[in-house]
């Protein structure tokens, strides 16, 4: 088993940080909210003081954190993380961030004789927490191998889709298809219930039919439809609205960056962005559905 340097103790970092001590893994752990550092040191982990603690010892260090901002902010500079770590520790950041960032901190990395990987994931905080993420990796075939068995502890799927920031590319492709695809199928069950159609019946027969998705089938934006959809408990927990306007805005950048024409996913964002705007920036994306039908 590995000692394992983990970063960021939030919704989806928590239960992956839990899924590694379940593995026998030994972690020590840093969050900047000591609450989160708590509940990991009380499953097993050991808390650190802050990052450059965390990595002390670390065999591998593994990130989970919201922003390009702040991926960038622990790892470079003069002090930045990667002036502490030793050189062969490998190195795994699964946050979703700037494909741009990822390949500036996996250069500094490689600089400094670290292994890098860019590895955000899919499947969300339910995901994470049942151990059955998946992977989409960027960095070298050689560093996957090595960081193999601590993904397979807390996912089931590892796609290794390209260099340094192509597993960014890559997640950015796959979320704004998830981000397009609930806000239309919001759009179509407000529809239906406007026509004074059961929501419950008409996601159920989309979900056996050509209008079928993860929307419909894990989380379905209409109240009462999924029990265990965030949708079902005012919209609380899951993926929050602001992550997927953040991961439109960055698909948005990535297809200016190569001249891509992407008119549905900025239509998505602008949709997420009234949604934030409207309250809800915290909630759980689905609760877009909120623009179409206010009463759902």
């Amino acid at each position: 088993m590995s000692r394992i340097a983990f970063i960021g103790l939030g919704h989806m970092g928590g239960p992956m940080a839990t899924n590694l001590l379940k593995a026998g893994h030994q972690l020590r752990v840093f969050d900047l909210v000591a609450a989160s550092v708590e509940q990991a040191a009380a499953r097993g982990a050991v808390a650190a003081v802050n990052a450059i603690d965390a990595v002390a010892g670390a065999e591998i260090v593994i990130s989970m954190l919201p922003a390009s901002r702040h991926v960038e902010g622990l790892y470079l500079g003069n002090d930045g993380l990667l002036s502490h770590i030793p050189a062969g520790v490998l190195v795994i950041d699964c946050s979703t961030i700037a494909p741009a960032s990822a390949q500036k901190v996996a250069k500094a990395a490689t600089e400094r004789g670290l292994a890098m990987l860019d590895a955000p994931v899919s499947g969300g905080t339910a995901g994470a927490a049942a151990g059955t993420l998946t992977f989409i990796v960027g960095g070298q075939a050689e560093t996957l191998e090595r960081a193999r068995p601590v993904f397979s502890a807390m996912g089931k799927n590892i796609f290794h889709v390209g260099d340094s920031g192509a597993g960014q590319v890559a997640k950015l492709c796959n979320n704004m298809a998830l981000g397009v695809i609930m806000a239309v199928t919001g759009e179509a069950l407000a529809l239906g219930a406007a026509h004074g159609l059961d929501a419950k019946v008409l996601s159920q027969m989309m979900a056996v039919s050509t209008g079928r998705s993860w929307a419909t089938e894990v989380c379905n934006p209409w109240p009462g439809v999924l029990d265990n959809a965030p949708a079902s408990r005012g919209y609380s927990g899951g993926f929050g609205n602001d992550l997927m306007l953040k991961d439109l805005g960055l698909a948005a950048e990535a297809a200016v960056s190569v001249g891509a024409s992407v008119p549905l996913g900025e239509l998505a964002r602008n949709l997420y962005a009234l949604n934030s705007k409207a309250g809800r920036g915290g909630l759980d994306f689905s609760s877009v559905v909120k623009l179409l039908a206010p009463d759902s």
